[in-house]
């Protein structure tokens, strides 16, 4: 099968190069470029014959608040997905749900949460001091006594919050327990442990000692300037006030300096400077892009400091609340077009789509085509109708 990250490619290079090498020099990309360019490296062109591991891995994760809406998301990406594959990764612990990139919680490869717990600490440190109400209630001297403590709380098993609060307030009975176990979540590597996030069942959030739960250590070997490329090849071409809205982590205009030669520099049509891979695909702007469902809080439509390529009219994105998997945005020829929802319609499962302006009759046919694929991936009851209307 032909391999979607492999895809067309344009290079940017010089005359002579490109005449050798029969490539065409671009030094300006349009946003119908940039939409075809993330399509690809997405996986939403054409579905990607890959495991959900190496999905997972390519994408840097997958944003997971809710729980659910990773399987949705690689249902929309992956040949044949079923949702017991995913399931799977996560009970044998090959994968797990943990606060990362934007200090939010990502489902990742267990081996990836290993590598860029490191690298991405820093955006949970300043989470908590800068930007959390809970910073200002935890006495900085008592922090190593506080994250001791609860590292050995969490490796003795697994607690939930509730639990956390409970034993610390023992401890420290006249601090803030509360702001505690919440700091301490915030500057710990620890994981969300299953069930939560396992098709089909639930559980409240409870936390383990991500070392306890992998079963390994957490390794330095990573750097910034690894996870700047590894963004570029699942988010680029992108500027570096991209890849800080994706990581939270700042200063990164010195991190693209340093590569160098490694990427290749292009703008964007209102010239911004971008940074990709010098062999990354980069489809040419007419490649015909499919009806594609996406979950909600899919990072294709929040990791950009500009969404242009993917989010017309500077449309907000919806964050609903719920476990996922029954909620979510539609591409229409590569752009947020529409919005979906599973709900009950007596005994059976009815998707609604909200398009935002009328389709054109076959587009409307393919996203009902489409539409009853999802249902019947996603659906809890016997699927039913497809209702599409216009907002």
């Amino acid at each position: 099968m032909h391999d979607p990250l492999l895809g067309q490619r344009t290079m940017h290079t010089d005359a002579g190069t490109a005449s050798r090498h029969n490539v065409r020099v671009i030094d300006r990309l349009t946003t119908r470029q940039l939409n075809r360019a993330i399509l690809a490296r997405q996986l939403l062109l054409e579905r990607a014959d890959y495991s959900a591991e190496r999905v997972l891995q390519h994408l840097v994760g997958m944003q997971s608040q809710a729980p659910l809406a990773p399987y949705v998301g690689l249902w929309t990406r992956v040949v044949d997905f079923r949702a017991d594959e995913l399931s799977a990764l996560m009970i044998e612990r090959r994968a797990v749900r943990a606060s990362l990139m934007r200090a939010t919680i990502h489902l990742v490869t267990a081996a990836d949460f290993l590598q860029l717990w490191p690298v991405l600490e820093p955006v949970s440190e300043r989470g908590l001091w800068t930007g959390s109400p809970f910073g200002r209630r935890v006495p900085r001297g008592m922090v190593n006594d506080l994250l001791a403590f609860v590292r050995d709380l969490l490796r003795e098993a697994p607690r939930t919050r509730v639990e956390l609060r409970r034993l610390i307030g023992q401890r420290w009975p006249n601090l803030d327990a509360d702001a505690m176990a919440y700091a301490a979540q915030y500057l710990l590597p620890i994981v969300q442990v299953t069930p939560r996030g396992v098709w089909g069942q639930s559980k409240a959030p409870t936390w383990a000692d991500a070392e306890a739960w992998i079963g390994d250590r957490v390794s330095t070997g990573a750097t910034v300037d690894d996870l700047v490329l590894r963004y570029l090849g699942a988010f680029g071409p992108a500027s570096v006030q991209d890849v800080q809205v994706w990581s939270g982590l700042t200063r990164l205009g010195e991190v693209a300096d340093r590569l160098g030669p490694r990427v290749r520099r292009f703008r964007s049509e209102d010239g911004r400077v971008l940074l990709d891979g010098p062999d990354a695909p980069r489809p040419s702007a007419d490649t015909p892009a499919p009806i594609r469902f996406l979950p909600e809080y899919d990072n294709l439509l929040l990791s950009h400091a500009d969404r242009s390529r993917v989010v017309p009219e500077q449309r907000i994105v919806p964050l609903w609340p719920g476990n996922g998997g029954n909620r979510g945005t539609v591409l229409v020829d590569g752009f947020w077009r529409a919005n979906w929802g599973i709900v009950p319609d007596g005994g059976q499962a009815r998707l609604d789509i909200e398009a935002f302006q009328p389709l054109p009759r076959r587009q409307a046919a393919a996203l009902a085509a489409e539409g009853h694929r999802l249902l019947a991936f996603a659906a809890a009851s016997p699927a039913g109708d497809i209702r599409i209307s216009v907002s």
